[in-house]
C-alpha cells in the first residue's frame, strides 16, 4: 500500500514540507485511542530470537532509525510502534541552528537515493532535552552530536562536551558525528589527530560519571583504506565502543536523475555497495574487536542482511525507510527471524 499509493503522493511535493507533514500526521494519529496498539501490531515483530546485547544495552531487534529523522526529538515514542529497536536523535549542536539555505532538500528517483545538505539544523540541546525527558517509552535513544556551524574547529571539542553532558541522562547511547559534508570543514575532524583528541576527552569526561553510555563514531563512506585502517587504530586506541558506518557520500559515481549535481550528501541505493564495502573493511581489519552499526543504502530485507553477514551487528535505515515504508522494518525483522 505503501509504495502503490502512499509514496506516489506523498512524492508529488516539497519533500521537507513533506517531511513535516508526515511528523504532524503521525503525531495526532497516535493519539486516537486504539491507534498505537494496531499499528504496533501491524509492524513489530515480537520474536526474541532477533533480540541483541551490545555494549551493555538490549535491542529487542537490530533494526534502527538513523539520526537525521527526528533531528528534534519529536516523535522517537511514535516510532517506536513502528517496529524500531532503537532510534537516533539529532544530530544536536549546543545552540539552535537553521541550516543551510532552502531548498536543501533532493530526491533523485531513478536513483531511489536522496541529496541533502541540510547542515544541522535542530532546536539546539536544551529543547531536545526537555522533549526527551518526555519519553513514554522504553525504546532506546542514541544521541548524535555535533559543532555549531559558527564554532571553529579549534574549540569543536566544547560543543561536543556540551552536548554530552546535557544529553548524558537523556540517551542511552552517543554517536561523534564528525563526518556530515554539509558543515563546512567539520570531515576536517576525522583526520587522526583532532579525532583522536576529541574522542579521548569525551572518554575522560565519560569516566567522570557514575556509569558510562557507550560512544560510538560514524564515518563517512569516502575514506581511504589508509583512513579505515587509522580509525581502526583510533577505535582501539581511545577505546570507544563501536563505528556507524557509513554517513552520506559525497559521491555522484553512475547517478541519473535530475538532481545528481545538487551539492550536499548523497545517500539510499546509490550507497548500499560502498557502505558494506567498508563496514566489511572494518570488520575484517579490526578482526570483529568492536561493534559496528551499517547505514547506507537498505532498501530491502536482503540488503539489511547483507550488512551483517558483512560484520555489522545492528543495522540503521533512513532513505530506505522513506521510499519502502515502515513494512521495511518488519520484512527485515521477519527475514532475520527465519534465519535464527
Amino acid at each position: 500500500m505503501y509504495t502503490y499509493f502512499i509514496r506516489k503522493i506523498l512524492f508529488l511535493f516539497d519533500p521537507e514540507r513533506v517531511h513535516y507533514f508526515t511528523f504532524s500526521f503521525l503525531k495526532a494519529s497516535f493519539k486516537i485511542p486504539f491507534v498505537r496498539t494496531i499499528i504496533n501490531k501491524v509492524y513489530a515483530v515480537d520474536e526474541p530470537s532477533v533480540s541483541k546485547e551490545l555494549f551493555g544495552l538490549h535491542f529487542k531487534n537490530p533494526v534502527g532509525l538513523a539520526a537525521g529523522f527526528d533531528k528534534n526529538a519529536m516523535l522517537f515514542d511514535e516510532l517506536s510502534y513502528l517496529g524500531f529497536g532503537f532510534v537516533e536523535i539529532g544530530t544536536v549542536t549546543p545552540k539552535p541552528q537553521d541550516g543551510n539555505p532552502k531548498k536543501r532538500l533532493f530526491r533523485l528517483k531513478k536513483d531511489q537515493g536522496i541529496i541533502n545538505r541540510m547542515g544541522f539544523n535542530n532546536d539546539g540541546v536544551d529543547v531536545v532535552v526537555e522533549r526527551l525527558k518526555k519519553r513514554k517509552t522504553n525504546v532506546l535513544i542514541g544521541g548524535n552530536i555535533g559543532k555549531n556551524k559558527i564554532t571553529p574547529n579549534e574549540k569543536a571539542v566544547d560543543d561536543y562536551l556540551i552536548c554530552f553532558h546535557k544529553l548524558f541522562d537523556w540517551v542511552d547511547y552517543f554517536v561523534i558525528n564528525v563526518s556530515s559534508p554539509n558543515t563546512p570543514n567539520l570531515r576536517d575532524l576525522q583526520e587522526k589527530e583532532p579525532l583522536t583528541n576529541l574522542l579521548n576527552r569525551l572518554q575522560e569526561e565519560n569516566a567522570t560519571k557514575s556509569k558510562r553510555k557507550p560512544i560510538l563514531l560514524k564515518i563517512a563512506p569516502d575514506l581511504t583504506d589508509e583512513q579505515l585502517l587509522d580509525i581502526i587504530e583510533i577505535v582501539e586506541t581511545t577505546q570507544i565502543d563501536g563505528v556507524i558506518a557509513t554517513n552520506t557520500t559525497v559521491s555522484r559515481k553512475n547517478l541519473t536523475s535530475s538532481h545528481r549535481t545538487e551539492m550536499g550528501g548523497l545517500s539510499g541505493k546509490p550507497l548500499t555497495v560502498r557502505s558494506t564495502e567498508v563496514i566489511r573493511f572494518l570488520s575484517t581489519h579490526a578482526k570483529r574487536k568492536f561493534p559496528i552499526i551499517g547505514v547506507g543504502g537498505i532498501h530491502s530485507a536482503q540488503d539489511a542482511k547483507d550488512k551483517l553477514d558483512a560484520g555489522a551487528d545492528l543495522i540503521q535505515l533512513y532513505t530506505g525507510f522513506i521510499y519502502e515504508g515502515p513494512g521495511l522494518v518488519k520484512r527485515i525483522n521477519t527475514l532475520l527471524a527465519k534465519g535464527n
